[in-house]
């Protein structure tokens, strides 16, 4: 019976041990889980999604307050046209976070930065091209372009020093969306270095509309490994989305995939970015407790557990401070569905928006719950102790698991409680 490590995912000239970590954001990948991935032979990721303030957390900058006091003017205007990020800031940011989290790197791994084209930050295009380019500049060794079709990103950075060396790849969820890309790229004589697969079952944002359940990865995987042969493509496959243990990561790796993503086992390791108690509700989730709606201002469905505090509230737009999902109009729909609710509710204090929500200030508070389809299984992989609470685990507990494991088996961590005792 064939285990993950059976296996070896081939980048270029180097071989690694076939698992990645997703770029789960607003770091909640965060450096420490990338690096123990990096450290243990695999590939991690962190992200690039409301990079400014994760910089001010990290390294106690302050683009956030110095942005909200640049615009302090135009907080109760409904109209956030105005409101521009500072490239060079923007750039600087991006340095620190990719840079520090390369120095800190050890062991034969990868890191890579997840890069959401749907951050359109009131510029799409120059601000996808500055986080692009900053991250090349800062070492990264590669970068996951997902949220998006992505078909003018490659174009961004042809011109950067780097871009035939490092590792490239896309995230896609149908031979349809690899085609437009490949076809879009065509003429820049560069290929993905990987290609990652995203099912239906992923957490957060889906490459599917509300009819996700019509649709199944493997045979989503099969399309593609066909296309491939076809075409006489030998980009290495990586399959995303539902894969909970190191036999549902066989099941892709023996039908020829490179390697596989994981993330919702992740999300309760000590490494993992969000606040303990919300951990907690991971851990605690059951299958009827995780919901996908339309409340992503992206406009993509979003999968999340129900009671996420995000669900209905009605806060005032935080664009002056964030703003990473205005259009190039100054536009978001989130702005429209508050601007909508307080017109038809005159001089209530508090709001509810149903239909949209905030979701640059909801990540940034860890207020968001996004989470995987079988976020309810995570209870089956660790020990709830005396206290009523779980255990969390390690990064490399988890890791090893998928890596060693067989027939479907998840090995538990020694209990805390009884080790103490």
């Amino acid at each position: 019976m064939k285990r993950v490590d059976d296996f070896r995912l081939r980048l270029g000239n180097k071989e690694y041990v076939p698992i990645m970590i997703g770029g789960m954001g607003v770091d909640i990948s965060t450096s420490e889980l990338a690096l123990e991935a990096a450290r243990l032979g695999g590939i991690g990721h962190i992200s690039d999604a409301m990079v400014e303030d994760v910089s001010d957390r990290k390294f106690d900058t302050s683009y956030v307050k110095d942005k909200t006091k640049t615009y302090k003017f135009n907080i109760n205007n409904m109209d956030k046209a105005v409101v521009q990020f500072d490239l060079e800031r923007l750039a600087d940011a991006t340095r620190r976070h990719v840079g520090a989290t390369m120095a800190a790197k050890r062991g034969d791994g990868l890191i890579f930065v997840n890069c959401m084209e749907k951050l359109t930050m009131n510029a799409p295009k120059e601000t996808l091209r500055t986080r692009l380019n900053a991250a090349l500049d800062a070492g990264i060794d590669g970068i996951t372009m997902s949220a998006g079709l992505h078909l003018g990103s490659f174009a961004l950075i042809a011109d950067h020093p780097r871009f035939r060396e490092a590792q490239l790849g896309i995230i896609v969820s149908s031979v349809r969306a690899l085609q437009l890309f490949l076809r879009k790229i065509a003429r820049l004589d560069r290929f993905p270095d990987y290609v990652i697969v995203e099912g239906p079952l992923a957490g957060g944002h889906l490459g599917f509309g509300m009819d996700w359940a019509e649709f199944d990865l493997h045979t989503i995987m099969d399309e593609i490994h066909a296309f491939m042969r076809e075409q006489k493509l030998d980009i290495p496959l990586i399959a995303a989305g539902g894969i909970f243990t190191g036999s549902d990561a066989v099941s892709f790796l023996e039908k020829g995939a490179g390697g596989v993503q994981v993330a919702t086992r992740f999300t309760i390791t000590d490494e993992c970015g969000l606040p303990d108690d919300v951990k907690q509700e991971y851990v605690r989730a059951t299958e009827d407790d995780i919901i996908v709606n339309g409340i992503s201002p992206t406009g993509y469905p979003m999968r999340m557990l129900k009671s996420t505090p995000a669900i209905g509230a009605g806060i005032r737009p935080g664009c002056e401070s964030y703003g990473y999902l205005l259009d190039a109009t100054g536009n978001c729909s989130y702005i429209n569905s508050y601007n909508r609710e307080v017109l038809a509710h005159p001089g209530a204090k508090t709001i509810t928006v149903m239909d949209k929500t905030c979701l640059c200030t909801h990540m940034r508070n860890f207020n968001c719950w996004t989470c995987g389809h079988y976020t309810y299984r995570l209870k089956n992989t660790t020990h709830k102790l005396a206290d009523g609470r779980y255990q969390m685990l390690t990064a490399e507990h988890v890791f090893k698991d998928y890596q060693f494991s067989v027939d479907n088996q998840i090995a538990l961590p020694d209990r805390q409680d009884a080790v103490a005792a």
